[in-house]
Protein backbone atom coordinates (compact mmCIF):
# COMPACT_ATOMS: atom_id res chain seq x y z
CA UNK A 1 0.00 0.00 0.00
CA UNK A 2 2.92 2.81 0.78
CA UNK A 3 4.73 0.90 -2.33
CA UNK A 4 1.65 2.17 -4.64
CA UNK A 5 0.58 4.84 -2.29
CA UNK A 6 4.21 6.45 -3.03
CA UNK A 7 3.55 6.10 -7.53
CA UNK A 8 -0.09 6.87 -7.26
CA UNK A 9 0.11 11.17 -7.93
CA UNK A 10 2.69 10.16 -10.81
CA UNK A 11 0.41 8.04 -12.90
CA UNK A 12 -2.33 9.95 -12.24
CA UNK A 13 -0.43 13.22 -13.52
CA UNK A 14 0.18 10.93 -16.79
CA UNK A 15 -2.99 9.94 -17.05
CA UNK A 16 -4.35 13.87 -16.61
CA UNK A 17 -1.70 14.86 -19.38
CA UNK A 18 -2.41 12.16 -21.92
CA UNK A 19 -6.29 12.82 -21.87
CA UNK A 20 -5.62 16.33 -22.28
CA UNK A 21 -3.23 15.55 -24.75
CA UNK A 22 -6.25 13.83 -26.13
CA UNK A 23 -8.54 16.62 -25.77
CA UNK A 24 -6.70 18.76 -28.06
CA UNK A 25 -6.13 16.50 -30.97
CA UNK A 26 -9.82 15.81 -30.85
CA UNK A 27 -10.75 19.44 -30.49
CA UNK A 28 -8.17 20.56 -32.94
CA UNK A 29 -10.33 19.66 -36.50
CA UNK A 30 -13.48 20.85 -34.70
CA UNK A 31 -12.46 24.21 -34.39
CA UNK A 32 -10.91 24.38 -37.78
CA UNK A 33 -14.35 23.35 -39.17
CA UNK A 34 -15.93 26.03 -36.88
CA UNK A 35 -14.25 28.78 -37.49
CA UNK A 36 -15.50 29.29 -41.43
CA UNK A 37 -19.33 28.81 -39.98
CA UNK A 38 -18.44 31.79 -37.40
CA UNK A 39 -17.26 34.36 -40.16
CA UNK A 40 -19.97 33.03 -42.43
CA UNK A 41 -22.97 34.09 -39.73
CA UNK A 42 -22.85 37.53 -38.32
CA UNK A 43 -23.25 36.39 -34.30
CA UNK A 44 -24.31 40.22 -33.73
CA UNK A 45 -27.79 39.67 -35.91
CA UNK A 46 -30.56 38.77 -33.66
CA UNK A 47 -33.59 36.48 -35.29
CA UNK A 48 -35.91 37.63 -32.40
CA UNK A 49 -35.04 41.54 -33.06
CA UNK A 50 -34.76 41.28 -36.68
CA UNK A 51 -38.11 40.02 -36.51
CA UNK A 52 -39.85 42.26 -34.25
CA UNK A 53 -38.58 44.95 -36.80
CA UNK A 54 -39.80 43.68 -39.94
CA UNK A 55 -43.52 43.82 -38.39
CA UNK A 56 -42.86 47.25 -36.74
CA UNK A 57 -42.06 48.80 -40.04
CA UNK A 58 -45.18 46.71 -41.70
CA UNK A 59 -47.28 48.44 -38.92
CA UNK A 60 -46.02 51.85 -39.52
CA UNK A 61 -46.72 51.73 -43.26
CA UNK A 62 -50.81 50.60 -41.59
CA UNK A 63 -50.60 53.86 -39.81
CA UNK A 64 -50.32 55.94 -43.00
CA UNK A 65 -51.99 53.53 -45.89
CA UNK A 66 -55.06 52.80 -44.45
CA UNK A 67 -54.64 54.86 -40.96
CA UNK A 68 -53.91 57.98 -41.11
CA UNK A 69 -55.65 58.23 -44.68
CA UNK A 70 -59.23 57.05 -43.18
CA UNK A 71 -58.64 59.18 -40.22
CA UNK A 72 -57.88 62.44 -42.26
CA UNK A 73 -60.28 61.43 -45.46
CA UNK A 74 -63.64 61.10 -42.69
CA UNK A 75 -63.14 64.55 -41.10
CA UNK A 76 -62.64 66.35 -44.91
CA UNK A 77 -66.61 67.06 -47.10
CA UNK A 78 -67.04 64.43 -49.68
CA UNK A 79 -66.24 66.74 -52.42
CA UNK A 80 -62.55 66.51 -51.49
CA UNK A 81 -62.29 63.10 -49.62
CA UNK A 82 -60.42 61.61 -53.22
CA UNK A 83 -57.99 64.46 -53.58
CA UNK A 84 -56.80 64.10 -49.93
CA UNK A 85 -56.48 60.35 -50.05
CA UNK A 86 -54.53 60.65 -53.64
CA UNK A 87 -52.02 63.46 -52.10
CA UNK A 88 -51.16 61.23 -49.50
CA UNK A 89 -50.85 57.95 -51.24
CA UNK A 90 -48.32 59.71 -53.92
CA UNK A 91 -46.38 61.69 -51.76
CA UNK A 92 -45.58 58.26 -49.41
CA UNK A 93 -44.53 56.88 -53.05
CA UNK A 94 -42.52 59.78 -53.43
CA UNK A 95 -40.66 59.99 -50.25
CA UNK A 96 -40.24 55.83 -50.44
CA UNK A 97 -38.12 56.68 -53.44
CA UNK A 98 -36.31 60.04 -52.23
CA UNK A 99 -35.29 57.63 -49.35
CA UNK A 100 -32.75 55.01 -50.85
CA UNK A 101 -31.66 57.40 -53.01
CA UNK A 102 -30.55 60.49 -50.80
CA UNK A 103 -32.88 60.58 -47.96
CA UNK A 104 -30.87 57.46 -45.38
CA UNK A 105 -27.24 58.87 -46.14
CA UNK A 106 -28.29 62.22 -45.52
CA UNK A 107 -30.31 61.58 -41.84
CA UNK A 108 -27.76 59.07 -40.65
CA UNK A 109 -24.06 59.15 -42.17
CA UNK A 110 -21.39 61.90 -41.80
CA UNK A 111 -19.60 63.07 -38.60
CA UNK A 112 -21.40 66.63 -38.64
CA UNK A 113 -23.67 67.71 -35.63
CA UNK A 114 -26.57 69.15 -37.98
CA UNK A 115 -26.19 67.86 -41.40
CA UNK A 116 -25.55 64.18 -43.02
CA UNK A 117 -23.42 63.71 -46.07
CA UNK A 118 -24.14 61.64 -49.42
CA UNK A 119 -21.96 58.81 -47.91
CA UNK A 120 -24.81 56.20 -48.01
CA UNK A 121 -26.36 58.00 -51.13
CA UNK A 122 -27.96 55.35 -53.58
CA UNK A 123 -27.54 52.96 -50.12
CA UNK A 124 -24.05 52.99 -51.35
CA UNK A 125 -22.01 50.29 -49.05
CA UNK A 126 -25.19 49.22 -47.52
CA UNK A 127 -25.40 45.20 -48.42
CA UNK A 128 -27.17 42.01 -47.05
CA UNK A 129 -24.50 41.36 -44.23
CA UNK A 130 -24.58 45.11 -43.34
CA UNK A 131 -25.91 45.49 -39.73
CA UNK A 132 -26.90 48.04 -37.21
CA UNK A 133 -27.30 46.83 -33.71
CA UNK A 134 -29.19 43.65 -33.69
CA UNK A 135 -30.77 43.80 -36.92
CA UNK A 136 -29.76 43.88 -40.76
CA UNK A 137 -29.23 47.56 -42.11
CA UNK A 138 -31.73 46.80 -44.87
CA UNK A 139 -34.48 46.20 -42.32
CA UNK A 140 -33.90 49.48 -40.20
CA UNK A 141 -33.50 51.73 -43.77
CA UNK A 142 -37.09 50.92 -44.42
CA UNK A 143 -38.17 51.45 -40.58
CA UNK A 144 -36.61 54.93 -40.66
CA UNK A 145 -38.55 55.23 -44.34
CA UNK A 146 -41.83 54.85 -42.77
CA UNK A 147 -41.04 57.80 -40.41
CA UNK A 148 -40.12 59.76 -43.20
CA UNK A 149 -42.92 59.09 -45.24
CA UNK A 150 -45.84 59.59 -42.12
CA UNK A 151 -43.93 63.05 -40.70
CA UNK A 152 -44.69 64.38 -44.67
CA UNK A 153 -48.07 62.74 -44.56
CA UNK A 154 -49.42 64.64 -41.28
CA UNK A 155 -48.42 67.58 -42.24
CA UNK A 156 -51.16 67.78 -44.64
CA UNK A 157 -54.05 67.29 -42.30
CA UNK A 158 -52.69 71.60 -41.88
CA UNK A 159 -54.09 72.81 -45.20
CA UNK A 160 -56.27 70.00 -46.88
CA UNK A 161 -59.22 70.49 -49.17
CA UNK A 162 -57.04 74.04 -50.84
CA UNK A 163 -53.46 72.80 -51.82
CA UNK A 164 -53.08 71.59 -55.63
CA UNK A 165 -51.69 68.12 -56.36
CA UNK A 166 -48.27 69.50 -58.01
CA UNK A 167 -47.74 71.64 -55.14
CA UNK A 168 -47.93 68.91 -52.44
CA UNK A 169 -45.42 66.95 -54.62
CA UNK A 170 -43.49 69.78 -54.70
CA UNK A 171 -43.20 70.27 -51.56
CA UNK A 172 -42.40 66.65 -50.66
CA UNK A 173 -38.89 66.54 -51.23
CA UNK A 174 -37.60 70.09 -50.32
CA UNK A 175 -39.41 69.99 -47.13
CA UNK A 176 -37.59 66.64 -46.53
CA UNK A 177 -34.06 67.92 -47.83
CA UNK A 178 -34.68 71.11 -45.93
CA UNK A 179 -36.41 70.25 -42.16
CA UNK A 180 -36.75 66.12 -41.80
CA UNK A 181 -33.92 65.06 -43.01
CA UNK A 182 -31.35 67.36 -40.77
CA UNK A 183 -33.55 67.06 -37.93
CA UNK A 184 -33.93 63.82 -38.19
CA UNK A 185 -29.98 63.62 -37.83
CA UNK A 186 -29.64 66.03 -35.10
CA UNK A 187 -32.06 63.44 -32.66
CA UNK A 188 -31.01 60.22 -34.18
CA UNK A 189 -27.41 60.05 -35.59
CA UNK A 190 -25.06 58.74 -33.21
CA UNK A 191 -23.13 61.95 -33.90
CA UNK A 192 -26.26 64.10 -33.82
CA UNK A 193 -26.23 67.86 -32.44
CA UNK A 194 -29.18 66.55 -29.69
CA UNK A 195 -28.24 62.94 -29.31
CA UNK A 196 -24.28 64.19 -27.90
CA UNK A 197 -26.53 66.49 -26.03
CA UNK A 198 -28.72 63.88 -24.04
CA UNK A 199 -32.10 64.77 -25.23
CA UNK A 200 -34.66 62.12 -25.40
CA UNK A 201 -36.61 61.74 -27.65
CA UNK A 202 -37.75 58.13 -27.96
CA UNK A 203 -39.88 57.73 -31.38
CA UNK A 204 -40.01 61.43 -32.60
CA UNK A 205 -41.65 63.72 -30.55
CA UNK A 206 -39.78 66.46 -31.76
CA UNK A 207 -38.43 64.79 -35.11
CA UNK A 208 -42.19 63.79 -35.90
CA UNK A 209 -44.98 65.42 -34.53
CA UNK A 210 -43.22 69.03 -33.49
CA UNK A 211 -41.94 69.00 -36.88
CA UNK A 212 -45.42 68.20 -38.95
CA UNK A 213 -47.29 70.10 -36.99
CA UNK A 214 -45.33 73.30 -37.18
CA UNK A 215 -45.03 72.54 -41.20
CA UNK A 216 -49.24 72.07 -41.16
CA UNK A 217 -49.29 75.36 -39.43
CA UNK A 218 -47.17 77.47 -41.50
CA UNK A 219 -48.56 75.79 -44.45
CA UNK A 220 -52.27 76.82 -43.30
CA UNK A 221 -51.28 80.45 -42.93
CA UNK A 222 -49.26 80.69 -46.16
CA UNK A 223 -51.67 79.13 -47.98
CA UNK A 224 -54.75 80.99 -46.49
CA UNK A 225 -58.54 79.86 -45.17
CA UNK A 226 -60.52 77.57 -46.82
CA UNK A 227 -63.12 79.58 -49.11
CA UNK A 228 -66.27 80.36 -46.26
CA UNK A 229 -64.29 78.77 -43.27
CA UNK A 230 -65.85 80.53 -40.07
CA UNK A 231 -68.99 81.17 -42.50
CA UNK A 232 -70.05 77.51 -43.73
CA UNK A 233 -70.61 74.54 -42.05
CA UNK A 234 -67.35 72.47 -42.84
CA UNK A 235 -68.33 69.21 -40.68
CA UNK A 236 -66.55 66.21 -41.24
CA UNK A 237 -68.63 63.59 -43.81
CA UNK A 238 -67.76 60.09 -42.21
CA UNK A 239 -66.97 59.67 -38.74
CA UNK A 240 -67.30 56.27 -39.05
CA UNK A 241 -64.17 56.25 -41.52
CA UNK A 242 -61.99 58.64 -38.99
CA UNK A 243 -62.74 55.89 -36.83
CA UNK A 244 -61.40 53.15 -38.46
CA UNK A 245 -58.67 55.11 -39.36
CA UNK A 246 -57.93 56.18 -35.77
CA UNK A 247 -57.81 52.53 -34.88
CA UNK A 248 -55.81 51.67 -37.19
CA UNK A 249 -53.51 54.20 -36.05
CA UNK A 250 -53.42 53.05 -32.47
CA UNK A 251 -52.32 49.22 -33.38
CA UNK A 252 -49.96 50.81 -36.07
CA UNK A 253 -48.59 53.24 -33.43
CA UNK A 254 -47.06 50.15 -31.43
CA UNK A 255 -44.51 49.23 -34.49
CA UNK A 256 -44.43 52.99 -34.26
CA UNK A 257 -43.30 53.72 -30.46
CA UNK A 258 -42.52 49.85 -29.61
CA UNK A 259 -40.49 49.75 -32.94
CA UNK A 260 -38.20 51.88 -31.66
CA UNK A 261 -36.62 50.16 -29.30
CA UNK A 262 -35.10 48.30 -32.08
CA UNK A 263 -35.70 45.19 -30.87
CA UNK A 264 -37.75 42.67 -28.87
CA UNK A 265 -36.89 43.31 -25.21
CA UNK A 266 -37.91 45.37 -22.34
CA UNK A 267 -37.42 49.24 -23.68
CA UNK A 268 -40.19 47.78 -26.18
CA UNK A 269 -42.34 46.02 -23.78
CA UNK A 270 -42.02 49.37 -21.64
CA UNK A 271 -43.06 51.34 -24.87
CA UNK A 272 -45.96 49.43 -25.85
CA UNK A 273 -47.72 49.29 -22.63
CA UNK A 274 -46.71 53.60 -21.88
CA UNK A 275 -48.87 53.33 -25.76
CA UNK A 276 -51.95 52.00 -24.10
CA UNK A 277 -52.37 53.78 -20.74
CA UNK A 278 -51.42 57.17 -21.74
CA UNK A 279 -53.89 57.43 -24.98
CA UNK A 280 -56.43 55.52 -22.94
CA UNK A 281 -56.00 57.94 -20.08
CA UNK A 282 -56.22 60.90 -23.21
CA UNK A 283 -59.43 59.92 -24.49
CA UNK A 284 -61.05 59.61 -20.74
CA UNK A 285 -59.60 63.31 -19.95
CA UNK A 286 -60.63 64.92 -23.94
CA UNK A 287 -64.48 63.42 -23.24
CA UNK A 288 -64.54 64.96 -19.68
CA UNK A 289 -63.26 68.19 -20.42
CA UNK A 290 -66.24 68.86 -23.14
CA UNK A 291 -68.52 67.68 -20.45
CA UNK A 292 -67.20 69.80 -17.93
CA UNK A 293 -66.98 72.79 -20.89
CA UNK A 294 -70.78 72.26 -21.34
CA UNK A 295 -70.21 70.10 -24.65
CA UNK A 296 -71.94 66.70 -25.22
CA UNK A 297 -69.33 63.99 -25.37
CA UNK A 298 -68.16 63.20 -29.13
CA UNK A 299 -66.68 60.20 -31.21
CA UNK A 300 -64.40 63.04 -33.07
CA UNK A 301 -63.59 64.33 -29.30
CA UNK A 302 -62.51 60.81 -28.40
CA UNK A 303 -60.95 59.90 -31.58
CA UNK A 304 -59.02 63.29 -31.36
CA UNK A 305 -57.92 61.75 -27.74
CA UNK A 306 -56.44 58.80 -29.09
CA UNK A 307 -54.22 60.72 -31.41
CA UNK A 308 -53.32 62.96 -28.67
CA UNK A 309 -52.25 60.46 -26.36
CA UNK A 310 -49.94 58.57 -29.07
CA UNK A 311 -48.13 61.63 -30.09
CA UNK A 312 -47.93 63.33 -26.72
CA UNK A 313 -46.44 59.37 -25.35
CA UNK A 314 -44.03 59.06 -28.61
CA UNK A 315 -41.28 60.46 -27.04
CA UNK A 316 -41.44 59.26 -23.64
CA UNK A 317 -42.53 56.14 -24.89
CA UNK A 318 -39.15 54.15 -23.04
CA UNK A 319 -38.11 56.81 -21.59
CA UNK A 320 -40.98 57.06 -18.45
CA UNK A 321 -42.80 54.58 -16.66
CA UNK A 322 -46.87 53.49 -16.90
CA UNK A 323 -47.73 56.21 -14.12
CA UNK A 324 -45.81 58.92 -16.19
CA UNK A 325 -47.42 57.76 -19.20
CA UNK A 326 -51.03 58.01 -17.50
CA UNK A 327 -50.20 61.75 -16.26
CA UNK A 328 -48.65 62.89 -20.21
CA UNK A 329 -51.69 61.28 -21.97
CA UNK A 330 -53.85 63.39 -19.99
CA UNK A 331 -52.07 66.37 -19.81
CA UNK A 332 -51.40 66.66 -23.90
CA UNK A 333 -55.05 65.56 -23.98
CA UNK A 334 -56.22 68.88 -22.24
CA UNK A 335 -53.48 70.97 -23.90
CA UNK A 336 -54.63 69.40 -27.58
CA UNK A 337 -57.85 70.33 -26.77
CA UNK A 338 -57.56 73.93 -25.59
CA UNK A 339 -55.82 74.68 -28.25
CA UNK A 340 -58.67 73.23 -30.96
CA UNK A 341 -61.51 74.21 -29.57
CA UNK A 342 -60.83 77.42 -27.60
CA UNK A 343 -57.13 79.12 -28.94
CA UNK A 344 -57.59 78.55 -32.26
CA UNK A 345 -61.18 80.04 -33.13
CA UNK A 346 -59.65 83.24 -31.43
CA UNK A 347 -56.53 83.40 -33.60
CA UNK A 348 -58.83 82.48 -36.85
CA UNK A 349 -56.09 80.05 -38.52
CA UNK A 350 -57.51 77.61 -40.93
CA UNK A 351 -55.86 74.18 -39.22
CA UNK A 352 -57.90 71.58 -41.55
CA UNK A 353 -57.88 68.56 -39.78
CA UNK A 354 -55.91 69.48 -36.59
CA UNK A 355 -52.50 68.72 -37.17
CA UNK A 356 -51.12 71.66 -35.28
CA UNK A 357 -53.30 71.67 -32.88
CA UNK A 358 -52.78 68.12 -31.66
CA UNK A 359 -49.72 66.97 -33.15
CA UNK A 360 -47.62 70.42 -32.66
CA UNK A 361 -49.05 71.00 -29.47
CA UNK A 362 -49.30 67.18 -28.49
CA UNK A 363 -45.50 66.79 -29.43
CA UNK A 364 -44.45 70.10 -27.13
CA UNK A 365 -45.78 68.74 -24.54
CA UNK A 366 -44.73 65.23 -24.87
CA UNK A 367 -41.31 66.57 -25.49
CA UNK A 368 -41.20 68.82 -22.36
CA UNK A 369 -42.68 66.38 -19.89
CA UNK A 370 -40.27 63.28 -20.92
CA UNK A 371 -37.50 65.30 -19.12
CA UNK A 372 -39.98 65.04 -16.04
CA UNK A 373 -41.49 61.60 -15.93
CA UNK A 374 -37.74 59.49 -17.16
CA UNK A 375 -36.84 60.80 -13.32
CA UNK A 376 -36.97 57.26 -11.51
CA UNK A 377 -37.76 59.57 -8.45
CA UNK A 378 -41.84 59.98 -10.75
CA UNK A 379 -41.39 56.03 -11.72
CA UNK A 380 -39.25 56.40 -14.99
CA UNK A 381 -36.09 54.51 -15.98
CA UNK A 382 -34.07 57.65 -15.25
CA UNK A 383 -30.25 56.54 -13.44
CA UNK A 384 -30.50 57.32 -9.75
CA UNK A 385 -27.84 60.02 -10.44
CA UNK A 386 -30.92 61.74 -13.05
CA UNK A 387 -30.93 65.52 -12.53
CA UNK A 388 -34.86 66.38 -13.97
CA UNK A 389 -33.76 70.10 -13.95
CA UNK A 390 -30.74 69.76 -16.70
CA UNK A 391 -32.70 67.56 -18.53
CA UNK A 392 -35.97 70.00 -18.80
CA UNK A 393 -33.99 72.69 -19.75
CA UNK A 394 -32.24 70.24 -22.62
CA UNK A 395 -35.76 69.26 -23.52
CA UNK A 396 -37.02 72.84 -24.04
CA UNK A 397 -34.09 73.86 -26.01
CA UNK A 398 -34.77 71.20 -28.29
CA UNK A 399 -38.37 72.49 -28.60
CA UNK A 400 -37.74 75.33 -29.22
CA UNK A 401 -34.95 74.37 -31.51
CA UNK A 402 -37.28 72.11 -33.39
CA UNK A 403 -39.60 74.82 -33.90
CA UNK A 404 -37.64 77.48 -35.43
CA UNK A 405 -36.29 74.94 -37.38
CA UNK A 406 -39.44 73.86 -38.92
CA UNK A 407 -41.11 76.85 -39.32
CA UNK A 408 -37.98 78.64 -41.03
CA UNK A 409 -37.42 75.59 -43.10
CA UNK A 410 -40.95 74.94 -43.81
CA UNK A 411 -41.50 78.53 -45.11
CA UNK A 412 -38.82 78.43 -47.73
CA UNK A 413 -40.49 75.63 -49.03
CA UNK A 414 -43.87 76.75 -49.49
CA UNK A 415 -42.37 80.07 -50.99
CA UNK A 416 -40.44 77.73 -53.57
CA UNK A 417 -43.58 76.25 -54.67
CA UNK A 418 -45.12 78.82 -54.92
CA UNK A 419 -43.15 80.84 -57.14
CA UNK A 420 -42.76 77.72 -58.86
CA UNK A 421 -46.42 76.45 -60.06
CA UNK A 422 -48.57 78.19 -57.11
CA UNK A 423 -50.33 76.88 -53.87
CA UNK A 424 -53.57 76.84 -53.90
CA UNK A 425 -56.13 76.06 -56.51
CA UNK A 426 -58.71 78.68 -58.02
CA UNK A 427 -62.11 80.04 -56.06
CA UNK A 428 -63.96 78.32 -58.47
CA UNK A 429 -62.12 74.52 -58.43
CA UNK A 430 -62.23 74.76 -54.37
CA UNK A 431 -65.74 75.39 -55.01
CA UNK A 432 -65.99 72.55 -57.38
CA UNK A 433 -64.28 70.46 -55.14
CA UNK A 434 -60.86 69.10 -55.51
CA UNK A 435 -61.99 65.59 -56.49
CA UNK A 436 -63.51 66.75 -59.70
CA UNK A 437 -61.02 69.90 -60.30
CA UNK A 438 -57.70 68.09 -59.19
CA UNK A 439 -58.45 64.60 -60.64
CA UNK A 440 -61.21 64.35 -62.30
CA UNK A 441 -63.18 61.55 -60.03
CA UNK A 442 -64.90 60.97 -57.56
CA UNK A 443 -65.01 59.24 -54.00
CA UNK A 444 -68.07 58.70 -54.26
CA UNK A 445 -70.43 58.44 -57.70
CA UNK A 446 -73.70 58.55 -57.02
CA UNK A 447 -74.46 57.50 -60.52
CA UNK A 448 -73.22 53.88 -60.42
CA UNK A 449 -75.76 53.20 -57.10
Amino acid sequence: MQRFSLKAPVLLRSMANSIGFCKKLIALPLLSCAVPALAETPAAVNSGDTAWMLISTALVLLMIIPGLALFYVGMVRAKNALSLLTQMLCMTALVMVLWPLIGYSLAFSGSSPFFGNLTNAFLKKVTPDSINGTIPEYVFVCYQMTFAAITAALALGGFAERIKFRAVMLFTPLWLVLVYLPLAHMVWSSDGYFFKMGVLDFAGGTVVHINAGIAALVGCLMIGKRSGYGKELMAPHSMMMTLIGTGLLWVGWFGFNAGSALGANASAGLAMINSFVATAAAILVWIATEALVGRKPSLLGACSGVIAGLVAITPAAGNAGPMGAIAIGALASFGCFWMVVYVKPKLKFDDALDAFGVHGVGGIIGSIATGLFCSPLLGGPGKADYMIGHQLFLQIFAVVVAVIWSAIGSAIAFYIVDKLVGLRVTKEEEAMGLDISEHDERAYNMNSL
